[in-house]
């Protein structure tokens, strides 16, 4: 069923000049959906990394002690203001070198991990920005509120501050989201078989990068919109009735 379906969309495609051939192979129809696969599973830990790093590093710059801030705020500049590739590059050509040479064949951080610690990290400072500015949102008449409950500090980020931080903020972090779908792609750099990666190594010996290329659009701009119907489900979901009416 599935060979009928792909040779009649090659069929369909070749007076057009596209060439989707590459389909009708099954060793380079495999290889693509596997890029696929990794794209997806690329982004599904990418995110939650960089949303827990993100409330961290919130809480740490909001609530922390001097000597919290000050690393993180350093952290959150350098990393901000550096371009997303590079680090990947100083991470994987470098840090993994440095353990490699340690640990030798028992390095457990893999190329794919590498990706996920270095996009997650590097959107995580954007999330913490965005919950930081929701944090100092929260109207002082809350915070009296929890201090007249006898709440810590802990207490008031945990339960009042950041709950409403997130509301404040859902916009924002939705958008760094979908920034962050379209970062995976990095992952081709170092050899990630992910969708980008795959398409290139077909496309270097079929000579078909249009045809590629505009399925890779397709994906991306399938999985960023599914991210952003999410987001704006959220937003009425966790909307506070009433509020800044």
């Amino acid at each position: 069923m599935i060979d009928t379906v792909l040779q009649a969309w090659v069929r369909l495609c070749k007076p057009l000049g596209l060439n989707y051939g590459f389909l009708l192979d099954g060793a380079e129809r495999a290889s693509f959906a596997h890029g696929l696969w990794v794209t997806l599973e690329l982004c599904a830990w990418t995110m939650p990394v960089s949303l827990l790093f993100g409330v961290l590093i919130a809480a740490g710059l909001s609530n922390g002690p001097a000597w919290v801030r000050r690393p993180l705020r350093g952290f959150v500049e350098l990393t901000r203001n550096t371009p997303t590739l590079v680090q990947l590059y100083c991470a994987f050509l470098v840090l993994n070198m440095l353990i490699t040479q340690r640990l030798g064949e028992a390095n457990p951080i893999t190329p794919f991990m590498w990706v996920v610690l270095v996009v997650g990290l590097h959107k995580a400072v954007f999330h913490a920005e965005a919950l930081r500015a929701g944090i100092e949102a929260v109207p002082p008449v809350m915070l009296e509120s929890a201090r007249s409950l006898a709440f810590t500090r802990g207490q008031t980020l945990a339960r009042v501050q950041l709950p409403l931080a997130l509301r404040f903020a859902l916009p924002a972090l939705v958008n760094n989201l979908v920034d962050l779908v379209k970062m995976t792609a990095i992952a081709s750099a170092i050899a990630v078989g992910d969708v980008t990666y795959e398409s290139i190594m077909i496309w270097s010996h079929r000579d078909n990068v249009l045809e590629l290329l505009l399925f890779i659009l397709v994906y991306f701009g399938l999985l960023t919109w599914l991210v952003s119907v999410l987001g704006r489900w959220l937003e009425q979901h966790l909307r506070m009735p009433g509020y800044g009416q």
